[in-house]
């Protein structure tokens, strides 16, 4: 009789164990300390792509060679070849012409070492990615996830390089819109490689649950931040920050008397007055927004830890990003402060992310 009491427990510690195991198994922290790390390249590539740009380098290199250009110019001959195929585009033709070979070494490096963290970011991904797959360690749910990560990341190397034709022929710089598509792939990849390591750490989600309030908030704030990095990308594309260097006003008025080029593409995509007012107004717009989150997140009963903290920090990133943003246009587009206003960008991403991540598994409201 006793036999007969006690096998219904063992059968529910059995049961419980199974699903244990099953839990466990679909959280990996190797996998997300792989992911955060590939993660941590792709900024280090935005930031060296920021600085590739605002030194003028991002045409230096004029082919593409996934294999043998891995490998800068060994010789001054194979340095007089680069330079030779460099004076031929427009760029060298129009601002650079003069130029010596060692002004051009300047801009190459910077150039060379962008595309070789692209090489190392490929390599960071797949290799990993074989061993874990090999030993079992990469979640059932985030192996076909982590695998369209891949692609993903293959395909923006073939982005990169339509984006620098762009500025080959006829322009002597890359095309706006081009470069914004190759930092809108980019920061899609960062975003994707934080989210799928957030989930690798902690495992699938308990329950269904209806997803309200913070979730909502979350996702919304998180598509204005990646819309205005892109529209920071044009600004960047036009050089808009070179011009209307006051603030708050635009050149004494609060909307640029230029702003309109007469269509729709050419204004939103091409007009620099028209950019860089875009690109201000999101900006007091998220400002604005942050400030009510953290606001908010302080004074909500029913916040989840882990979402007032992260909304607190939503607020504080998008402070400090506005600050910055206003000290690169009142200096003239500074080198350091330009830098950093890229990196907070990505900082102020990747908080949003984690942010709508944490909110999404909660069903707390506002």
């Amino acid at each position: 009789m006793m036999t007969d009491r006690l096998q219904p427990v063992g059968v529910l510690f059995e049961e419980a164990s199974a699903r244990g195991v099953r839990a466990a198994r679909e959280r990996s922290r190797a996998t997300a300390m792989w992911l955060f790390t590939v993660a941590a390249i792709v900024l280090a590539m935005v930031v060296v792509g920021g600085a590739t740009r605002l030194t003028g380098s991002g045409l230096s290199i004029t082919e593409w060679k996934p294999v043998s250009g891995a490998l800068p110019p060994m010789s001054a001959r194979a340095w007089d070849q680069a330079f030779a195929l460099y004076r031929q585009i427009p760029q060298y033709k129009l601002v650079n012409r003069g130029m010596s070979l060692e002004q051009f070494k300047s801009i190459f490096w910077w150039e060379w070492g962008h595309r070789l963290l692209g090489r190392l970011l490929g390599l960071t991904f797949a290799a990993p990615f074989i061993v874990l797959l090999f030993q079992r360690r990469v979640p059932r749910r985030l192996i076909p996830r982590c695998a369209a990560l891949f692609l993903l990341g293959a395909f923006q190397g073939l982005v990169g390089w339509w984006m620098v034709q762009s500025g080959l022929e006829q322009r002597i710089s890359v095309a706006p819109e081009r470069l914004a598509t190759h930092l809108c792939l980019a920061l899609l990849l960062f975003s994707a490689l934080i989210w799928t390591g957030l989930e690798a750490w902690a495992g699938p989600r308990a329950g269904a649950g209806r997803r309200d309030g913070w979730a909502r908030v979350s996702l919304v704030f998180l598509i204005c931040v990646f819309f205005q990095c892109l529209l920071g990308a044009l600004v960047a594309g036009n050089q808009a920050g070179l011009i209307d260097n006051d603030w708050p006003m635009m050149a004494g008025s609060f909307m640029p008397t230029d702003y309109w080029r007469g269509g729709v593409w050419s204004t939103l995509v091409h007009g620099a007055s028209a950019v860089q007012f875009n690109h201000r107004i999101l900006a007091y717009a998220i400002v604005s927004f942050a400030a009510l989150i953290a606001v908010s997140a302080i004074a909500s009963r029913k916040a989840p830890s882990g979402t007032r903290g992260l909304g607190v920090a939503v607020g504080l990133v998008a402070l400090a990003q506005v600050i910055l943003g206003v000290g690169v246009l009142l200096s003239l587009v500074s080198l350091p402060l330009a830098l950093m206003h890229q990196f907070t960008a990505a900082v102020l991403l990747a908080t949003a992310v984690a942010f709508a991540w944490r909110a999404r598994r909660s069903n707390a409201v506002l």
